[in-house]
Formats: C-alpha cells, sequence, structure tokens
C-alpha cells in the first residue's frame, strides 16, 4: 500500500530543522548505500554520528509515531533506520530496490519505506521520487512536511536534480504486520469503524468491527 502522509511536521519543525542541516556536515551517500546501490546513489547525507543529527532523528520518530494515519496504515513495530539526504543539482539515486534487513548488527526487517519532503519544491526543479508499479510508475514530489510511504520491496529511482537542492528525511520500518495486504485489510477496517463512531457513536456494529480488527491483529502481528 502507498499512500501520503500530511503535515507530518509543523513548519516550526521545518524551520528548525532547516536551519539545522543549513550549517551542519555532509557525507558521500554512498556510504550507507549496498554493493548494487553505490553504482547508481549519488547524494549527500547528514553526517550520522552528530549530535545534531540525533536531535533530528528523534524529532522526525516521534513525528510519525504519533501521527494516526501513519499508525494505522504502517502498523509500526520500530523506525529501525532515518537518514537526513541533500540532492545538489546533477545529484540523483538510479532504479533500485532497499535492501530487506537493515540496522547493522541489530538487524532489522525493512518493510515500509518513507521519504518525508524539508523544502519546498518550487526551490528545485527535477528531484522527482519515482515509484514503479507492475504496469505503470508514478512520480511524486510533494509539499513541505508531508511523507509519502510504500513499500520497501517496490523498484523506485530519485530523478535529477537541474536546479536547487532537495533535501529529505529518508526512513525504513520493520512493522507489527509483515505482509502488506494484511496490513491494507487491517487499515481498511480501521478506517471504516472510525467513519461508523463518526457517525453514529460506538455502535453494535462499530463492535463487531473492532472485534475483528483486535482479532486479526493477534493473528497476524509478530
Amino acid at each position: 500500500m502507498l499512500f501520503r502522509i500530511p503535515q507530518v511536521l509543523s513548519p516550526e519543525d521545518l524551520t528548525q530543522i532547516s536551519d539545522v542541516l543549513a550549517i551542519a556536515e555532509f557525507v558521500d551517500g554512498k556510504l550507507t548505500a549496498g554493493w548494487h546501490a553505490k553504482a547508481v546513489k549519488n547524494n549527500q547525507q547528514l553526517k550520522s554520528v552528530l549530535p545534531e543529527a540525533k536531535d533530528l532523528k528523534r524529532k522526525v520518530r516521534s513525528a510519525l509515531l504519533r501521527n494516526p494515519l501513519f499508525q494505522a496504515a504502517v502498523r509500526p513495530r520500530t523506525i529501525h533506520t532515518l537518514l537526513f539526504s541533500r540532492y545538489d543539482t546533477g545529484m540523483s539515486y538510479g532504479r533500485h530496490t532497499d535492501n530487506a534487513m537493515m540496522g547493522g548488527h541489530d538487524f532489522h526487517r525493512s518493510d515500509v519505506s518513507f521519504t518525508l519532503f524539508l523544502n519546498d519544491p518550487s526551490e528545485y526543479e527535477g528531484g522527482e521520487l519515482v515509484i514503479e508499479g507492475a504496469d505503470a510508475e508514478q512520480a511524486y514530489k510533494l509539499e513541505a512536511g508531508m511523507a509519502i510511504a510504500y513499500p520497501s520491496s517496490s523498484l523506485h529511482r530519485v530523478e535529477p536534480v537541474t536546479s536547487g537542492s532537495r533535501m529529505v528525511a529518508v526512513g525504513w520500518v520493520q512493522s507489527l504486520v509483515r505482509q502488506p495486504d494484511k496490513r491494507e485489510i487491517l487499515f481498511d477496517l480501521e478506517t471504516s469503524r472510525r467513519s461508523l463512531f463518526a457517525q453514529h457513536g460506538k455502535s453494535d456494529e462499530f463492535d463487531l468491527i473492532s472485534k475483528s480488527l483486535s482479532n486479526l491483529l493477534r493473528m497476524w502481528a509478530d
């Protein structure tokens, strides 16, 4: 399941993050790429050992974990990897799929990937995130503060930036529910019961959907 998440970060959060990134130290993005992705990855990433990098990661992770759409659709067990990336003019990230396992010696499965856009699309040309489907592909260039989440198993790329700089946070999630089709069923049930509650309050139908949702989560969570 692929979906957009509006207003993950407030304008104040974005300003604070932009101020830090403007003076922070970046390194070659190839340092965090798998052996096959190094050939097509051309960007810069915030040096992860810096204290400011750890602070920014906490801010983004907290914003996502308190977002109800992210919670309902992703069912996160853990956001195990977060990177802040900069694409200057001429930079891109060619077609690739994300590693199945991440986290160094403490491995975590990558079920869901996300890109959180940190600057306004008017500040750069190109740089679209392109995600491939079975018979088509879709390009995304979202407003600052918005995120897009998509299956880590999908082929995707970042088109070359032709002017300006593209700033994003990218991350990976191990979900409580491994299979994407099951996460989608749970999301549909959650959406339906919230709609029922908004229209009719707590009803017999609401209770039955809640029961089914809880029981399916017990069956499928790992």
